[in-house]
């Protein structure tokens, strides 16, 4: 009986001692050791891709944002402000979820199908809002050149990122809007204006948090 009692605290007393160590071990130590790597090779990326304008963090390089006007009395949606490059379509999980117009709780996409009616004339919509927005005097906006990615949000909902199309759409109201020659915003656009990583992964891009905070210092300039 003695023996099986001393037996049974030996047992415990190793369990509690292999627990203690293995919680310091991977519930400390590892963790500390994961922090210093990331905060020492990659302090940017491990602090959350910030970025700064005038020594303020204006937001993520990761995470898209919205440029809209304030809400007017009576409206329901803010409209855009047009002097600002516009993002992808801000539908993020739908828009009667709590997830809209990047202000969400969990991340994803509208899940419709690509026949589904209200995919449909949400896309319909969006084309011909983008077509009205980004005509200008002399140069009149096509459906045809319109890109899938300025008439549909992404698959989290969340991207901070366009195609270089839907930029260079947009280049000729935001040189109208703010006072610049076309040329000018432009340049902007191709300086922002990031390859395939690696040289093959993925597509070109362009980050509009990035390239709206270029355009704000050039109008400043200006």
């Amino acid at each position: 009986m003695n023996n099986s009692v001393m037996n049974t605290v030996r047992l415990l007393g190793a369990g509690l001692r292999a627990l203690l160590v293995l919680t310091l071990v991977t519930g400390v130590i590892y963790p500390l050791v994961v922090t210093g790597v990331a905060q020492g090779l990659f302090s940017d990326k491990a602090d959350g891709s910030e970025i700064r304008a005038n020594g303020k963090v204006v937001g993520s390089s990761l995470i898209g944002q919205a440029y809209n006007l304030p809400l007017k009395k009576g409206q329901e949606t803010p409209a855009p402000d047009l002097k600002w490059f516009q993002g992808r379509p801000q539908n993020g999980l739908g828009s009667n979820s709590v997830n809209t117009r990047y202000k969400l709780i969990l991340s994803g996409a509208t899940n419709r199908s690509a026949d589904n009616k209200d995919l449909i004339a949400w896309v319909t919509a969006a084309k011909a809002a983008v077509v009205k927005d980004n005509s200008t005097a002399g140069h009149p906006v096509r459906p045809s050149q319109v890109p899938a990615d300025a008439v549909t949000s992404s698959g989290s909902g969340l991207d901070p990122d366009i195609s270089p199309a839907y930029a260079d759409l947009q280049v000729h109201r935001v040189a109208e809007r703010n006072g610049l020659t076309v040329a000018q915003v432009q340049n902007l656009v191709d300086e922002h204006t990031d390859g395939r990583t690696l040289g093959f992964i993925g597509e070109p891009r362009v980050n509009v948090l990035e390239l709206d905070i270029a355009l704000r210092a050039l109008v400043a300039k200006s």
